[in-house]
């Protein structure tokens, strides 16, 4: 009997799980709650541009049309590719529209079988003639909540990490949004508004963004160009950071610097050797001249050091962290200006005039608070399971990483694949890989080693992270190791890791893509 795979969302993850599974011959069915594809390009703000060089966010058999020009195309132009995707390799058909899963609940071995089991799902293998997933879902479009169940025999979660369940910071009590007197919402509401609705939103009002990520720069940047001077965007950040002016620093591609690996012989890695261990020990300092050469271009382009806006941490931490993001265009341009205000606040909350900064005597008075303050994707991973159970075991402790091998697959939730969590700075490129990693796996090219070898890789890797990302670490970032990574995922599958021509291509080159295309 053919088995069914439920794929969980029709963004860029969820249409390449579809479009692997479909190449090995199984019945793949991608849920999806809104009515089109693509995930988080279906709702950005209108000046939006892609984050990394279309070079590198690009899949590995679908390149670009020749009509995109841009390095960095705008969100339309990202959707467009998506959609085209969709359509070349018939990935529609296979998509149920407004369906909405409400949640997923294993049927099979008992809990205690699981927890004695020495291989993932029993075997090493990725179905069983016991386990099936029962998946829940509501239609979103009739407005009924009547509730339909589908049983499936292996699930791929691809529900992202950015959208649906906003991080609404903390704050002590009376002292939150219900004290103030204007407004405060999430980027992802202003995000959901079309251009001219947004910018009636924000016309002439005093508006006070959270945050100094790309949704931050983003919306300050759509908030100066239509109040400019006379009602100035003030931005609250807790750190600063080295966001990209450009690709380019002192006219070298960032690639050669840090997507290559030779670039990843300076860090230490999960799982290296003591030779790889002594090699990144005694070229750290070449990563610290790295830091310092990137530092020091983003600093001259934009600026820093005459707003007072130089990190104390390293560019190659920010690279660890998966935190690059590129300034918009004149942004610090507005700043100088005065159009754009910004401003540290490490703490702060609300009163009824505006907000408060921890240290400061007087409120600052604003109308509209948005706070770009991202979203809790680990929280929506949890939600998806019934099992309180499997609730605890996919989020981990709070002190370390999400527990998944090769960023995909939790040891002890049996049939199950979680793609598109872990982030890396093309997180499309990571996707893919991925994807063609778990197509590999359900089709039987290869076995999970044991529960625990899993478990301890899943540790080392959890080590790297706290190692390079600080606090970070819960993103858990493969960016400044990503070819090593997909090493792991290549020899896995029995590919040649090596996928460049001669020796000094493979030290050098950096990675994209189409290396490992076919």
């Amino acid at each position: 009997m053919e088995k069914q795979v439920g794929i969980i969302g029709a963004g860029i993850s969820g249409l390449i799980a579809c479009k692997y599974m479909k190449a090995k011959g199984f019945h793949p069915i991608v849920f999806e709650a809104t009515n089109t594809i693509g995930g988080v390009w279906t709702k950005t703000l209108n000046s939006t541009k892609l984050q990394s060089p279309k070079v590198m966010y690009q899949f590995s058999d679908f390149p670009w049309p020749s009509s995109v020009t841009q390095d960095f195309p705008d969100h339309n132009e990202v959707l467009d590719y998506i959609k085209q995707y969709a359509q070349h390799f018939d990935l529609i058909k296979h998509i149920k529209f407004n369906t909405r899963v409400e949640g997923i609940e294993y049927q099979g071995a008992s809990m205690e079988e699981i927890q004695a089991w020495h291989l993932w799902n029993g075997t090493g293998e990725a179905f069983s003639t016991r386990g099936k997933w029962k998946v829940s879902v509501t239609d979103t479009q009739n407005g009924l909540n009547s509730i339909e169940v589908y049983t499936l025999d292996f699930v791929i979660l691809c529900i992202g990490r950015f959208s649906d369940v906003p991080n609404i910071p903390e704050f002590p009590s009376d002292k939150g949004p219900e004290v103030f007197g204007g407004q405060v919402i999430h980027s992802m509401e202003y995000a959901s508004m079309d251009s001219q609705t947004a910018t009636q939103f924000i016309k002439g009002k005093q508006v006070t963004v959270v945050g100094f990520q790309k949704s931050a720069l983003d919306t300050a940047m759509e908030c100066s160009t239509v109040n400019g001077v006379d009602h100035p965007c003030r931005v609250l950040y807790k750190t600063e950071h080295w966001n990209l002016p450009d690709y380019l620093p002192w006219g070298i591609p960032l690639a050669y610097l840090y997507l290559n690996r030779f670039a990843e012989l300076m860090v230490h890695k999960p799982g290296e050797s003591f030779f790889l261990s002594l090699v990144a020990t005694l070229l750290a300092p070449l990563r610290w001249v790295f830091s310092k050469f990137v530092e020091s271009h983003i600093d001259r382009k934009l600026g820093l050091s005459e707003v007072g806006m130089v990190p104390s941490h390293s560019f190659h931490r920010e690279i660890s962290n998966c935190l690059i993001s590129t300034v918009p265009d004149k942004f610090f341009e507005k700043v100088k200006e005065g159009s754009i205000v910004l401003k540290k606040a490490p703490r702060f909350w609300f009163s009824k005039e505006g907000v408060v900064i921890d240290g400061e005597a007087s409120p600052l008075k604003t109308d509209l608070v948005i706070l770009a303050t991202g979203f809790k994707g680990d929280i929506k991973l949890r939600n998806i399971f019934v099992s309180p159970t499997f609730q605890n075991l996919i989020l981990g402790s709070p002190n370390s990483t999400v527990p998944l091998y090769r960023e995909c697959i939790q040891p002890e939730i049996p049939q199950v694949a979680v793609i598109g969590f872990s982030e890396s700075l093309a997180n499309l490129y990571t996707s893919e890989m991925r994807c063609r990693w778990v197509a590999e796996l359900v089709d039987g090219t290869f076995k999970l080693p044991s529960i625990e070898e899993m478990k301890k890789d899943i540790t080392k890797w959890d080590e790297y992270m706290k190692r390079y990302s600080g606090h970070y670490y819960r993103r858990s970032c493969v960016a400044a190791l990503h070819i090593w990574y997909n090493d792991q995922l290549c020899k896995d599958m029995g590919w040649n890791h090596r996928r460049k021509k001669g020796i000094f291509s493979e030290l050098f080159q950096p990675y994209g893509p189409l290396d490992y295309s076919f």
